[in-house]
């Protein structure tokens, strides 16, 4: 049988098994993001701890991607995942432990989202640099909008369950289920048959090959605009989502429930950006979308902050799913589309400092500022942050899709075959 040609990616027999156990394992650490987050919530009340939470998450990624990003270009693609798969599934087991014995408390979710942190800083660049292992060049771009897919079809599912399961037996449960889920990933991994990459004989030294990721990025216009842009909406747009527990029960007057429904509106959003990316053939266009996507999500945001009505609120948080993702997935695919293979994983790393690894500085800074002026004027306040980098951005628009061109032409010079031409 002939696939779509949206799920072309999946006539490769390495990404099946990486799709459907990314499937399952998505679902449980978005059940465990919710439950973690109402935890923290329930315990204290505190807006201001939301934001410690998510800064003790995330902060690892600006601090150890790097590290993260030389170890995918140095070392088994493959065998780095199926660590941190493990790594992450240990973690799990040992917070659902804690919190169904009672034993749970703000310095222990604080410990957990820490050490979660430090294992996605070498998880995320791998996972990226990973995709090409599987696919090659050829269908590289489908593969990224795909493993966007399933990340935001997991985001739809795993929040409402975890909604509906906190709300009957407990976030512990939640935790307990993620730890499983882990194991259909690891599985996948370890059944996978890749060809052997020459990564090993002499490397220059680690700070060295950490230098030269970071002058290949100062080096070319269109990456370094598009991960500015991409921390930028990290910084502003992304912590929304660290104080949704307080706009599901301070101003929509819900619970557990309805945070996990919000969520999965978002991801309901995200999902289908994603899957608009799936059906592309070329980067053509992508530089402008992304423009578009950040500007979007920064008008969405505005709108969604002052909204009283659980209805309103939850139909505006599609449209801030579907820009953001929009937003990273476009950002991400044209980025691999114009690098070479050689610096991919540190470049990825860079990529995920400015993902993940600002989120946590806005969380922390949203955190704050809803302290002291309210959750809505704080969101509020992000969402035009973003719009005005979206303006930046187009601006410069026509003389970054110039550069592109020349770097695509010394790609293929090079043997690297890209995509299309950006436009």
């Amino acid at each position: 049988m002939k696939l779509p040609d949206a799920l072309r990616s999946l006539r490769h027999r390495n990404y099946r098994l990486f799709f459907f156990g990314q499937l399952v394992s998505l679902s449980g650490t978005w059940m465990q993001a919710v439950a973690q987050s109402w935890l923290a919530y329930r315990l204290t009340g505190s807006a201001l701890l939301l934001g410690l939470v998510g800064f003790a998450g995330q902060i690892p990624a600006l601090l150890f991607s790097p590290a993260g990003g030389l170890a995918a270009d140095r070392f088994d693609r493959r065998r780095l995942l199926v660590f941190t798969q493990t790594a992450s599934m240990l973690l799990a087991f040992a917070l659902a432990a804690l919190t169904l014995s009672g034993r749970i408390s703000v310095p222990w979710i604080l410990a957990f989202a820490a050490a979660l942190g430090v294992v996605n800083a070498f998880d995320i660049p791998t996972r990226q640099a990973f995709a090409v292992d599987m696919v090659g060049r050829d269908d590289l771009v489908n593969a990224i909008a795909l493993n966007s897919s399933i990340f935001n079809g997991a985001r739809v599912v795993g929040p409402a369950i975890a909604g509906l399961i906190v709300a009957k037996i407990g976030e512990g449960w939640c935790f307990a289920v993620n730890a499983v889920s882990y194991l259909a990933v690891i599985a996948g991994l370890l059944a996978m048959r890749l060809d052997r990459r020459r990564r090993e004989g002499a490397h220059p030294p680690a700070w060295r090959s950490l230098v030269e990721g970071v002058h290949y990025v100062a080096r070319n216009r269109p990456i370094r605009a598009l991960l500015l842009l991409l921390g930028l909406v990290s910084l502003s747009g992304m912590p929304y989502a660290v104080l949704m527990p307080v706009f599901a029960e301070k101003i929509l007057g819900g619970g557990a429930q309805t945070l996990g429904y919000l969520m999965g509106a978002t991801g309901l959003g995200a999902l289908l950006g994603a899957m608009l990316l799936a059906v592309r053939k070329s980067i053509r266009g992508l530089g402008a979308f992304v423009a578009f996507s950040a500007g979007g999500l920064g008008v969405a945001l505005a709108l969604f902050a002052y909204s009283k009505s659980f209805w309103l609120s939850a139909a505006l948080l599609v449209p801030v799913g579907f820009c953001m993702m929009s937003e990273m997935a476009s950002s991400n695919t044209l980025i691999q589309s114009l690098i070479p293979d050689a610096v991919r994983g540190r470049v990825m790393s860079l990529y995920a400092m400015m993902f993940m690894g600002m989120a946590p500085v806005g969380a922390l800074l949203a955190g704050t500022l809803a302290a002291r002026i309210g959750a809505p004027a704080t969101v509020a306040t992000g969402g035009a942050v973003c719009v005005v980098g979206a303006l930046v951005f187009a601006r410069h628009l026509p003389s970054l899709r110039a550069d592109a061109r020349e770097m695509i032409v010394a790609l293929q010079m090079a043997g690297g075959d890209p995509p299309e031409e950006p436009s």
